[in-house]
């Protein structure tokens, strides 16, 4: 069950990349609320706010409750924008949702029970395809995170995306027989470097027994 979250955030009435820049100069990220056939809402955030906002686990699946003045919105964040060089936020998007908005967002995988997976224990690795999963669901219904089960695989076992239990409500956009993951046999060169440091450590010996002779 998706977790709701309110936010207070200032309503903006200036645009413009002036408007935004001195937004920014005061410490604050300018952002929008768009979406349900209504007319976009303008806000700022403070950066801090934004920030630790961003730092808690599932923020892009979190559903917001976003008071604007003396509106309040039920929003799910789409964007961020960063600047190429500080990689810092510098506009927020929102998309506002209904308890009947259908919507398609990315959810976060998690592969767990790697200590009960008998290929990773014989020397295999795990090939993490997905690492996140398109859905289609309501906003009420959105996963925090899916989770794939390793118990049991073998070296060269897949898992296919009708291996993952979705929640009742959620649905995945690509086919079921999609590939997300699969356990990979060690690699040539893990094989052969037993064999090649005991060939190493055995020439010395040889050469030795034929100096004797």
């Amino acid at each position: 069950m998706a977790k709701i979250t309110s936010l207070r955030v200032n309503e903006r009435n200036v645009a413009g990349k002036g408007a935004a820049r001195a937004e920014r100069r005061a410490g604050l990220i300018p952002g929008v609320i768009y979406g349900e056939k209504k007319a976009p809402i303008m806000f700022s955030i403070p950066a801090l706010d934004l920030d630790a906002q961003m730092r808690q686990k599932g923020f892009w699946t979190r559903q917001f409750e976003i008071e604007v003045g003396k509106q309040k919105c039920h929003a799910i964040c789409q964007d961020v924008q960063t600047d190429p060089i500080s990689d810092r936020p510098v506009h927020v998007d929102f998309l506002r949702v209904s308890d009947n908005t259908e919507i398609v967002i990315e959810v976060p995988v998690m592969y767990e029970n790697e200590l009960a997976c008998p290929g990773i224990k014989l020397g295999g690795t795990l090939n993490a395809i997905y690492r996140v999963i398109e859905v289609s669901c309501k906003p009420k219904d959105i996963p925090e995170t899916l989770f794939v089960d390793l118990t049991g695989l073998e070296i060269n076992d897949v898992v296919k995306m009708s291996d993952i239990k979705f929640p009742a409500g959620v649905k995945p956009v690509e086919e079921e027989d999609v590939t997300i993951a699969s356990i990979a046999a060690p690699s040539t060169a893990e094989e052969e470097a037993p064999a090649e440091a005991a060939d190493a450590a055995a020439a010395p010996a040889a050469g030795t027994a034929s100096s004797a002779s």
